[in-house]
């Protein structure tokens, strides 16, 4: 009879614990939370790349590969949405947790934390960089004769809102400041377009390669591949935004979430598809790795649109951090045997948006760090990992349409992984041979 007393009270301290942390300890989110959250994780940083992207690859190919994307992601969150709840009486709250439980409890953890904290604390990392530079354009955009201010300094003033708010408790107590989020990507892309159409394509424009050579051509394109994965990062989160809608066998969380997510996608193609093409059609090969610095006038409606953006990326570092918050609780807790309670919570999320805030200071660069996450990390965990997950769970017929599906998919997902950090790594390079620290 002891054993059974043993194993009750493991389950009541896991209960107990997923009581108290961030992705399980609130479950009352409704369908329109799972919309605004993931547009929150996924429009941000990239969608301002995309022009960019498009001027690396050109009109077919970025069209392609942009379209493609955002069909390939669309039908692997349905799978995540899918997988959440595929053992009757247990649900998968955490990305971690799904893998366990299709490739075992030891590689599962494996497989899936290194590549899920990549594109989270990744993310966070570009959003502090993102904030920053926003913050600066906008000041610089109202007040232009004004003495120079470092970017250092505003990289400061963006991660001070985050030594506040990232103190608060849950997952869903962060929607207010999601919903906000939402609202700013979808002000700021409409903003980003529709004053680039009014500028209309400039005297100029070329839609020739950016670079002049063979090799600077394949290693732009490269480096657009891993911009173009970076605007498809929200399947990282995907399980514990879930994971905040309340479940039971006769309403299972999977409705509600997958009527959030296809009003975040069409969100997301609302957003990506005309700055995407409309900022290339303005611009050429000539537009900026961020398409709010091709722009310059109305004044005051390119600070405000940067301004929604830093309001914006606000949103989404929280989006991401939460289950980065929820991991490293748990493992203190678990693991290292703390207490948990308000001290060590306070503690853990200070030291993780400080190193954030820091290292966000020192490399700066905004177009290399999109590509190089984009391609690494978030290939995997977007495009083809809950393929591999499917497959090895649900074991389709060889050759059927589900199997076919899954491993085009694979095969897409981890050319995408291969080639995008090269690039990535050569515009980096590029980049920091005239950079200052600190600057």
């Amino acid at each position: 009879m002891q054993p059974v007393k043993d194993m009750s009270s493991t389950e009541d301290a896991k209960k107990d614990l997923n009581d108290w942390l961030p992705i399980t300890q609130s479950r009352n989110a409704k369908w329109w939370y799972s919309a605004f959250h993931n547009v929150t994780a996924m429009v941000g940083a990239g969608v301002l790349g995309l022009p960019y992207a498009m001027s690396q690859l050109g009109w077919g190919p970025g069209a392609a590969v942009l379209i493609l994307s955002w069909v390939i992601t669309l039908y692997t969150l349905w799978q995540m949405v899918e997988m959440h709840e595929m053992v009757p009486g247990k649900r998968f709250d955490r990305y971690h947790e799904l893998g366990q439980h299709a490739f075992g409890e030891k590689l599962g953890l494996w497989v899936v934390v290194p590549q899920q904290l990549m594109v989270e604390v990744g993310s966070s990392i570009v959003y502090m960089i993102t904030g920053g530079k926003s913050l600066k354009k906008a000041h610089d955009t109202i007040w232009p004769d004004y003495k120079e201010i470092k970017l250092t300094y505003f990289i400061m003033i963006f991660s001070s809102v985050h030594f506040v708010i990232s103190h608060l408790p849950s997952f869903n107590s962060i929607t207010a400041v999601s919903l906000v989020a939402a609202v700013m990507s979808l002000s700021y892309s409409t903003i980003a377009w529709v004053v680039s159409w009014q500028k209309g394509v400039q005297p100029d424009v070329q839609y020739t390669s950016r670079a002049s050579t063979n090799t600077g051509q394949m290693f732009d394109s490269f480096s657009a591949l891993g911009d173009i994965a970076f605007a498809f990062a929200g399947h990282s989160v995907a399980l514990e935004i879930q994971a905040t809608i309340p479940s039971t066998p006769g309403k299972p969380s999977k409705k509600p979430m997958w009527r959030g997510v296809v009003v975040a996608y069409l969100v997301v193609a609302l957003c990506y598809l005309p700055v995407s093409f409309i900022g290339y059609w303005v611009f050429g090969n000539k537009v900026e790795d961020n398409i709010l610095l091709s722009l310059e006038k109305p004044r005051w409606l390119v600070a405000a649109a940067n301004l929604f953006v830093v309001i914006h990326v606000i949103g989404s570092y929280q989006v991401f951090a939460m289950p980065v918050f929820d991991m490293m609780e748990a493992f203190l807790v678990l693991k290292m045997k703390f207490q948990p309670g308000q001290p060590l919570r306070f503690i853990t999320r200070i030291l993780y948006v400080g190193l954030t805030m820091f290292i966000a200071m020192t490399f700066p660069f905004f177009g290399g760090l999109l590509s190089f996450f984009g391609g690494f990390a978030f290939a995997p965990t977007s495009y083809y990992l809950p393929c591999v997950m499917w497959l090895a769970v649900y074991k389709p017929k060889k050759f059927s349409l589900s199997w076919l599906a899954n491993w085009i998919c694979i095969i897409l997902g981890f050319v995408l992984m291969v080639l995008a950090p090269i690039g990535a790594l050569r515009q980096i390079i590029l980049q920091a041979r005239d950079f200052q620290f600190y600057s």
